[in-house]
Parts: C-alpha cells; structure tokens; sequence
C-alpha cells in the first residue's frame, strides 16, 4: 500500500513520539534521538522531512541507508533491535527508523546517555544514570541472556551463522569485526559472552537446542473437524535451530490450508489461491516464535488448523506494553526476547517492528476475509485466522434481523455487505474511535469508500453510534458500539 504523506507511514496516535531530521547524514543527531527513546519509551525516527513532515527526500538512498545503519550500530551501547525502512512518497525517498522501548537500559550513543521527554532529547543527568544502573542491578536477567550449557565446539549449526552473517552483509545492516570467526560474529550479535553461548544464541544457533530446552518445539496437527479430537489428518513436531524450524512449520501450514479457485468475470482462466494470506500466516509466526515466553520450560508453539480456523498459538502473556488495542494500532511495545528479534531482523524477518498486526489485518482485509482474532489465556497468546464461511455464516445471522421483508436475492446481497464491510468494523472498533483511527485499523486509505462502504451502513443498521451526534463533523467526533453491535460482537447476550 502506497503511502501519500509520512503519517501514513506511522501508527496512529503516535504523533507524540516522532523526531522529524531533515538531514539523513547526521548521525549524531539521530543516534541521539534513538538512544532517548531506547531509554524511554520506544518512538520513530524520520529521516528525510522537516520538522512539520514535508517530505524533503534523500539522495542515495542505497548508500545513505547503509551508512545510517552503520553509525547507529557503532555509536550505539549496548547494541539494540532498530530497524530503519526506505520509503518513497510522491517520488521522493525517505527513512523511518523504528526504535522499541530498550531492555538493556542505561544505552548510550558515543558514550553519553540521553533521554526522551516530550518532543525533546536531552542528556541524562548524574542522579537519573544512577537509578538506572541500580534498578539493573536489581532486575533479574532475562533468559535469553542468561548462558546456555551447549559447548561452542561441538554444538553449533556452522550454516546458521554462515547465513545469518551473509545476509546481515549483504543488506547492510550489521558490520562484523571478524567474519571468518563464528566466536566473534556471536559476539557481534551479543548471543555470546566469554566463550560461553547464551540461551538465545542456543536458541538460534544451535544444532539440536531442543536437547537443552525441550520447550522450543513446536507441535503442528490438522484436524478434522471443527473441535480438537482424537482425528486428525497431519501430525508434525519440529526442533532445531529457530529459523530452520520457522521455514518448515511455515511450509506445513501452506501445505495444510485449502486452496480457494476463482473464476473472474474477464478471465478465462481460473486464479487458485490460499485460503488465508501467506504474508500474513508468516507474520503471525514470525510474532510467535520472536515474542513467545521461552523461559517456561512446559510451553512451546503449537499450530492447530481446522477446516474453518487456523490457530497459531505461543506461550507467555502480551509483552510488556501490549494489549489488545494497541495490537490492532501497530503501536511499539518493549520487546521480550530483543537480541532473538534483532537476529531475525538482520535475516530480513522482521522487517516492521511494531507493525506486524496491521499488516497482518490489512492482508486479511485485502482478501474479504474476517479480521483475525488476538486472545490471551492462561496458557499464552493465540493468534486466529478465519475463513470465507465464517463471514458467510455471520451474514446469514445479520441478513435475517436486518432484510426480514425483503427478497431473498436483496438478502444475499445485504449479506455479503455486513460481512465484508460492516461486521469489519464492528471487530475492529475499540471503546471510543476516530474515524481516521477506524480507517488506519481497517488498512483503508480511501476516506470515501470507507466512508459510504462501511460507516455509514454501520450506523444506519445501529451498530455504531456517535460520540457527539449533534455535531457530526466535529473534529473530536468518535464512535463507539451500541448494544447491538455489542451483541453482534458477542461481547453481551440479547
């Protein structure tokens, strides 16, 4: 989806953590402003517009992107998960450096410690660098950090480290000192510490980590039915490095899911395609297999696909910051495994820190599919994709209440309605919402068609309601569900 101005290229509502800098090549201004939000609360970088976000551009794209990354990564201490994109708005090209809450707090850029307050970045002062070296010290060490007891001669899957090191070189996004030493390129990516591995590099690296930590396995199964039973039509359990494994729990899913076969109006020829999206099927595992609990030795991964539902499910609660709404915002969080994150961003995996629900709702949407469905439990997060018949079977409920005294063929036509466009905004609206939040949250960009295709049917058929009725085009008009769109939600009984 093509971007017309850099607010498109954001979350909404994040206007308040944004640093405009017109000149890319200044490094020092940037890895400032990185290393304040690093300290604070995550934000973005925006390289290549003013401070009012005209969109100035940069010459060299390919060559400034490499030098940017390279500066962060030298200026910056301890090293950090920033992921910096190319854009391109109206022919002009540009960079949002994406920067999540740090874990490895106090971070410095050449030796100095900054922090984030409001719209400005400062230096840390002497008592603020204490309390954050002493709350540090309190704070127990996360476990992808902590060592692993695999033995850096005979443990390692030399082919993950060739592959990791060949595409962080190619990209541009990492420099090596040495990158004839797998002990030094393990270094480099701080998944090894004094010739010992850590968790999360036996995690990445290894070449049976299972063996050491049996809860990385991941158990894919296909049933039969729409309800867990004791017939199921493929059964698989995986273990091994984390991306190998990633590939082929992926490949699993694609061969597993149905294929759909269409027959356009101008085409002869029959278009095949899955029944979920595959970028948003990848996105949702990458998600998984990054933020997943690691540290709960009775957990792991589990991939459950039934004949209307694939589920793609980790152990673990939302990390720190995320919560359902915001998940549907694409808002930046603290990430719970960072130094895993930043080797599967080097390997061109994640690409969008943050972002990776919207694009997973926007793929969906693109389709005519249901919006997918985050859910958290005692047992850990489950992310769920719907098929075509879920929405069909939805319509047919709404078509009844809403076309009682209208032909069957109006019915049908009512019905594919709700569901593709009224039932979507239905799910996506939470508590009180713009209309730019809705449309963002929905991927839609053409204000119209959003407009008369989907607000306005939601509101005559009364599942959404004003915030301010009398003043329809005030611009703190927001909406919220009635108590029939709440119903039709299923968050209440009638």
């Amino acid at each position: 989806m093509k971007a017309k101005s850099v607010l498109d290229l954001l979350p909404p509502g994040e206007e308040q953590h944004v640093e405009f800098v017109p000149d890319c090549g200044d490094i020092d201004l940037i890895g400032q402003v990185i290393c304040g939000f690093l300290n604070t609360s995550g934000g973005y970088v925006v390289c290549g517009a003013d401070d009012q976000g005209a969109v100035i551009g940069v010459k060299n794209p390919d060559v400034t992107e490499k030098l940017l990354v390279q500066g962060i990564q030298q200026g910056l201490s301890p090293g950090a998960l920033v992921a910096v994109r190319a854009h391109e708005i109206e022919g002009k090209n540009l960079f949002v450096i994406e920067v999540p809450a740090g874990k490895d707090l106090p971070y410095a850029f050449e030796n100095i410690i900054y922090l984030r307050a409001g719209q400005i970045t400062r230096k840390a002062g002497i008592e603020t660098i204490r309390d954050m070296v002493l709350r540090k010290q309190v704070e127990p060490e996360r476990w992808e950090r902590r060592f692993s007891s695999a033995d850096m001669s005979e443990d390692l899957d030399l082919n993950e480290i060739q592959s990791t090191l060949k595409t962080a070189t190619v990209s541009g996004r990492f420099r090596f000192r040495d990158s004839e030493s797998p002990v030094a390129i393990l270094e480099d990516l701080s998944v090894s510490r004094y010739g010992h591995l850590t968790n999360g590099g036996d995690v990445l690296f290894g070449a049976n980590p299972a063996l050491r930590h049996p809860q990385i396995r991941v158990r894919a199964v296909v049933f039969e039915t729409g309800k867990i039973g004791d017939t199921y039509r493929d059964m698989q359990s995986y273990e091994g490095p984390l991306v190998p494994v990633m590939e082929d729990v992926y490949s699993f899913i694609l061969r597993n899911i149905p294929t759909i076969s269409r027959f356009r109006p101008s085409d002869l020829k029959r278009h095949d395609e899955l029944a979920y999206p595959p970028d948003a099927i990848r996105e949702g595992l990458v998600n998984a297999f990054a933020h997943r609990d690691y540290s709960d030795f009775s957990g792991g991964i589990t991939i459950h696909i039934y004949p209307g539902r694939l589920e793609i499910s980790n152990t673990g609660k939302f990390p720190d910051g995320v919560t359902l709404a915001k998940l549907q915002k694409g808002t930046l969080s603290v990430l719970r495994n960072p130094d895993i994150a930043h080797v599967l961003y080097l390997r061109g995996y994640m690409e969008k820190i943050g972002r990776g629900s919207i694009l997973i709702q926007r793929a969906c949407t693109r389709r005519g599919l249901p919006l997918p469905r985050w859910s958290e439990d005692d047992y850990g997060v489950t992310l769920t994709f719907f098929t075509t018949e879920v929405a069909t079977e939805v319509a047919t409920e709404v078509a009844t209440e809403v076309a009682t005294e209208v032909t069957t063929e109006v019915a049908t036509e009512v019905a594919t309605e709700v569901a593709t466009e009224v039932m979507q905004i239905i799910k996506v609206l939470d508590g009180e919402m713009s209309r730019r939040g809705l449309q963002e949250a929905l991927g839609l960009r053409n204000s119209e068609h959003f407009r008369k295709a989907y607000l306005q049917p939601a509101i005559q058929e009364g599942l959404i309601t004003m915030t301010i009725p009398d003043k329809p085009r005030s611009s703190k008009q927001q909406y919220r569900l009635t108590r029939r769109g709440r119903i039709m939600r299923g968050e209440i009984h009638p």
